[in-house]
């Protein structure tokens, strides 16, 4: 099993680098650079780059309509460069709220537009003359569209790799079997290993059977709360927040993909008031009402046994990547973290 984490650099960037550096030396095998709506997630993957020497890097995500395909795939090429063949370009379509209400771009077709930016950015790496004439995506653009001097191009510089291993953020069945189809990973929120066959099995099989053996098997990003002690067990309502905004918050009414996740698990009856609470404004009571036994299985939290154990219902699911999030005060605390947890994955 290996270990991963999301970086939080909100308090500041440089703090965060030489956190990252002590987590490297502890055992952290891969770290995700988010991008959201905060700074881009380049900038600081690329000096994150100059600061590790073994640490894969990972985008958290790009978001599919934010970049064309060919700057997508120009800019995973320049990260590969930078580090030395350790980035992972994590990919996702985000969310209307975002995408419309932040970027200005209509959030339309996730499915036909991931599939293909992915074979435009393949096309870009293996340095081929880009020509694509796709349902979303026309390259060069027919003339008629432009002024008609357009003309296939291919990348200048060779890439460190002709394949940079993608991994996609998705949720529902259709984007699930995609993934299964044409990724390298695949990033789930909020993995529940005991439910994850019963919601994901179908489409995951359905992608696999379709998937290009050349690609390896699927691994999987699972990205669970972290902490180990005796006496963590208040740290669970640490957790409710992040659930009871996503659940509730981070989306419209019929319009949040993880409303509906929380549905397939079996909450229905608990995201509805979940998302009733939070849209009016009571956060604290949205967080309250996150069911227990969810909180705890999408977490690691508890004494080392029994992460010990939660850990190895995650491999049995078929989880190869921890993404863990340390709830610790400090940054020694964090590594302290990451060190117990490599122990325990060997």
């Amino acid at each position: 099993m290996r270990i991963g984490m999301g970086l939080n650099y909100s308090g500041g960037f440089a703090e965060t680098v030489e956190e990252v550096a002590d987590l490297e030396k502890a055992g952290l095998d891969i770290a995700f650079v988010p991008e959201a709506y905060s700074f881009d997630a380049v900038s600081q993957i690329g000096y994150l780059a100059a600061k590790t020497t073994t640490l894969e890097l990972a985008s958290g995500i790009f978001q599919i309509y934010t970049r064309t395909p060919s700057l997508t795939a120009m800019t995973a090429a320049g990260l590969d460069f930078v580090s030395d063949g350790r980035f992972v370009m994590g990919l996702g379509a985000s969310g209307p709220q975002v995408i419309e209400g932040f970027h200005g771009v209509k959030y339309d077709a996730p499915l036909g537009r991931t599939r293909e930016v992915v074979e435009i950015c393949r096309k870009v790496w293996r340095r081929e003359k880009v020509e694509f004439q796709g349902k979303y995506y026309q390259i060069p653009l027919p003339a008629e569209k432009g002024t008609g001097l357009g003309k296939p191009l291919k990348i200048i510089n060779h890439p460190v790799r002709d394949r940079i291993p993608i991994v996609i953020a998705s949720l529902g069945p259709k984007n699930v079997e995609l993934t299964a189809e044409i990724a390298e990973g695949w990033e789930p929120i909020f993995y529940h290993p005991e439910k994850a066959a019963s919601v994901w099995g179908e489409p995951l099989a359905k992608g696999k059977a379709k998937r290009d053996p050349s690609l390896g098997e699927l691994q999987v990003f699972a990205s669970p709360a972290l902490a180990i002690g005796d006496d963590v067990e208040h740290m669970l309502d640490w957790v409710r927040p992040g659930l009871a905004l996503y659940i509730g918050g981070m989306g419209a009414k019929g319009k949040n993909f993880y409303n509906d996740l929380a549905v397939r698990y079996g909450y229905e009856k608990e995201a509805e008031t979940i998302q009733d609470l939070y849209l009016s404004g009571k956060k604290d009571e949205a967080a309250a009402a996150v069911p227990d036994d969810l909180v705890r299985a999408v977490s690691l939290i508890g004494p080392e046994s029994y992460v010990a154990e939660r850990v190895a219902a995650f491999a049995e699911s078929g989880v190869t990547t921890l993404t863990v999030t340390p709830l610790a005060a400090d940054r020694a605390g964090r590594v302290a973290l990451v060190e117990k947890l490599r122990k325990i994955c060997g």
